[in-house]
């Protein structure tokens, strides 16, 4: 049984940081069976009763507290948090930070407490789902769920940390691609050092050489001072690119040079450098179909997809549905200050039945969308915004696969018009589609359309 001792000191006033409890937070994240919360005029050194971590709470000059747990329990670890006004600018406060395992000043984000503390165990997996959960509620349903399908995914998770090679994750959006490259980080040798997403559908060509490599001062008009591009921020930990497949063929090139030596050379700058960065990518859509269409390049996914990641789909999860269903209500009535409700019969029926083309990120949306709008105790299908589901009929397969072959056939062609008529300018031809730049992108990809051809059409 693994417990955690809060210790206050006299006359502490809350730090302003987003905790609410770290009583609640350490207990509802499970890395502690027991977690106590004692001021220092109440405290019991008792050697019978070791606890694995003290979380020291300190006001200023109340460092006293941490010699006297030091001189009775010796071996254990010790995290301080510490106030805005107490950042260790002075002599006394960083000498007794060397007495301690690890410290935070505040404010702080729970999930940077978490991992922290996750460090100084290293008891993963356990503590990393639970750890990794927090980063939010989309990814926190991610990591629920013990269907053959995903303890798979689980088990394949922890056998691509131990390996130091590129990973492409693959799978519907909301399937929670991200959270599962996290987790692979969090579980390898290099969770000690940054995790840095990049979101390659939100990089403008003309901005991702300078996001990735950095520049040096005067670069360009306005770079004033020279500044870190994000694989110098990720030097010795992952990089994860999120929608890789979005990447344009200039992009692809620069990634690649990259990728085959280390080096990269910020802009403006006459030196290359080196950084150890795993790369993990992810996407929702094939690759291997994007290489066929000369639109994703050959090498650069050799490069890539050394091992490679499927996350199960919501709709092929089946009772995981209600695990997560369940795990949300929870979490979004207590936000909303009320009892969990409950499902009803019809409602557990249509969450079973439901396709979910949104993944884990549309049950979420759909939960809290009923927990704010619906008082009741007991919800019912008429609580939720889901379309009806027929029941399956194999007699209905063709006439299923006709409509979805006709929709794909007009999609194509209306994309392949607008592309015409913008000469393949990908931000013109979505405006004029009504719809967003990364939405139309991925929409071109779909289809395996490329714009340069578009471009003297």
């Amino acid at each position: 049984m693994r417990s955690a001792l809060i210790i206050n000191g006299s006359g502490f006033t809350p730090c302003s940081d987003p905790c609410s409890s770290l009583t609640t937070l350490l207990r509802e994240a499970h890395l502690f069976d027991a977690v106590h919360e004692t001021f220092v005029d109440s405290l019991a050194l008792e050697k019978e009763s070791v606890p694995d971590l003290i979380l020291l709470r300190f006001p200023r000059d109340d460092w006293k507290i941490l010699e006297a747990c030091r001189r009775v329990w010796s071996s254990v670890k010790t995290f301080a948090l510490l106030c805005a006004d107490d950042e260790p600018q002075n002599a006394d406060i960083a000498s007794a930070l060397i007495e301690v395992d690890d410290f935070l000043v505040c404010p702080y984000q729970e999930n940077e407490l978490l991992i922290r503390l996750t460090r100084l165990f290293k008891s993963f997996p356990h503590v990393a789902r639970s750890l990794l959960t927090r980063e939010g509620c989309d990814q926190l349903g991610a990591v629920i769920g013990d269907g053959p399908l995903f303890r798979q995914t689980l088990h394949k998770v922890s056998l691509l940390a131990r390996s130091k090679a590129a990973v492409v994750i693959s799978g519907e959006t909301g399937s929670g691609k991200e959270l599962l490259a996290r987790a692979i980080h969090y579980q390898s040798a290099r969770k000690s050092r940054p995790f840095i997403p990049v979101n390659c559908g939100a990089l403008p060509d003309e901005l991702f050489e300078n996001e990735l490599f950095g520049h040096i001062k005067g670069a360009y008009t306005n770079a004033s001072s020279a500044e870190k591009g994000l694989i110098a921020e990720a030097d010795g930990g992952t990089l994860f690119l999120d929608e890789v497949d979005t990447l344009s063929r200039a992009a692809q090139v620069k990634l690649l040079r990259f990728l085959q030596r280390g080096e990269y050379r910020p802009l403006g700058s006459s030196k290359s450098m080196v950084a150890d960065v795993r790369v993990i990518s992810a996407t929702n859509t094939d690759l291997n179909r994007l290489v066929e269409k000369k639109i994703f390049r050959e090498d650069l996914h050799y490069r890539l997809n050394v091992l490679s990641l499927s996350v199960p789909p919501l709709r092929e999860r089946g009772a995981d549905i209600l695990k997560l269903a369940s795990h949300f209500l929870n979490v979004y009535a207590r936000e909303q200050g009320r009892p969990t409700p409950s499902l009803s019969e019809a409602a557990v029926q249509q969450f079973l039945e439901y396709p979910w083309p949104g993944n884990v990120r549309e049950l979420e949306s759909v939960i809290q969308r009923a927990i704010v709008l619906q008082p009741a105790a007991v919800l019912t299908p008429d609580d939720f915004s889901l379309q009806c589901v027929a029941p399956q009929n194999p007699d209905a397969a063709p006439f299923r696969k006709g409509k979805s072959q006709a929709i794909g056939q007009f999609e194509r062609n209306f994309i392949a018009k607008l592309l015409t008529t913008h000469g393949g300018n990908i931000s013109r031809a979505a405006k004029a589609a009504g719809k967003d730049r990364r939405s139309f992108q991925r929409l071109v990809n779909k289809y395996a359309l490329d714009r340069k051809s578009f471009k003297n059409a």
